[in-house]
């Protein structure tokens, strides 16, 4: 086995300075729970701790106020080649979001583009070497593919979850290389999971206890896997294929439906 290399990323994260539960727009949100901003926050620091001591550069942007799920910044926007993709966010709830990650870009010389259709960036957009894996279902609208097709200029493959726990595309699947992923197949329709057979003969299957932890919420340097701790199987299988998986504790943020991937945007420049 080939050893596995570690590029160094530059990544964008917020701090959960606002975290709360206080709609649901999925499945694991339950504003009838109690959440708590200090546990959050201290999850959320000792992510973004581990991605510096691996070497990335990790940028902030600013949390604002109302907008409890501004954390999961991998939902902002889609970049790629200097270019940036805002979001569109299909609830109400996040539609804030969008314009506060464009501005950001903004004021720092990108190129940004905004969304005509609904996108809910690389929570439904995720850069798989030349091509770039497409979620929809839930949120992403299909017609939004075509936007992204022209604007990234890169081939779109389409991609149907069915399974509302797994709402975006990163739960349910996790980017490890330019041509490896790892997913959980019945998150997927049939057509689907017969496409990501076809790209991706090889790829790592998570079973139903491993994504229930949000163990395809992950973000990999092409070396080390960040997953969530309790996806002990997945990181097994990982460590079989030359993978140095991390596991982090981030189960109070996952009461908003999210974890690594989520608090995490890729800036490619």
């Amino acid at each position: 086995m080939s050893p596995r290399t570690a590029t160094p990323r530059h990544y964008l994260m917020c701090r959960p300075v606002h975290f709360t539960v206080d709609y649901s727009i999925n499945p694991w949100m339950d504003p009838a729970k109690p959440t708590d901003t200090g546990t959050a926050l201290a999850q959320w620091d000792q992510l973004y701790a581990l991605f510096q001591r691996l070497g990335h550069t990790v940028e902030l942007i600013e949390p604002l106020p109302g907008l409890p799920d501004m954390v999961f910044a991998a939902n902002g926007a889609t970049t790629l080649d200097g270019r940036v993709l805002g979001a569109r966010f299909r609830h109400p709830e996040r539609a804030a979001e969008g314009p506060a990650y464009a501005d950001w870009f903004r004021a720092r010389g990108w190129r940004v583009k905004d969304a005509e259709h609904v996108n809910e960036g690389e929570g439904d957009l995720l850069v798989v070497g030349e091509r770039i894996l497409a979620g929809t279902g839930f949120r992403t609208e299909a017609a939004a593919h075509a936007e992204v097709r022209e604007f990234l200029g890169r081939e779109v493959v389409p991609l149907r979850l069915v399974d509302p726990r797994y709402y975006h595309l990163d739960t349910a699947l996790a980017v490890l290389s330019d041509t490896e992923v790892m997913y959980h197949p019945q998150a997927f329709d049939a057509a689907s999971r017969a496409t990501l057979e076809r790209l991706y003969p090889d790829a790592v299957l998570a079973d139903a206890d491993d994504a229930r932890v949000f163990g395809l919420n992950a973000v990999s340097d092409g070396a080390n896997v960040v997953l969530p701790e309790a996806a002990v199987r997945l990181a097994e299988q990982l460590r079989e294929r030359g993978f140095t998986p991390i596991g982090v504790d981030l189960t109070e943020l996952l009461r908003a439906g999210g974890a690594v991937k989520c608090c995490t945007l890729e800036l490619r420049h």
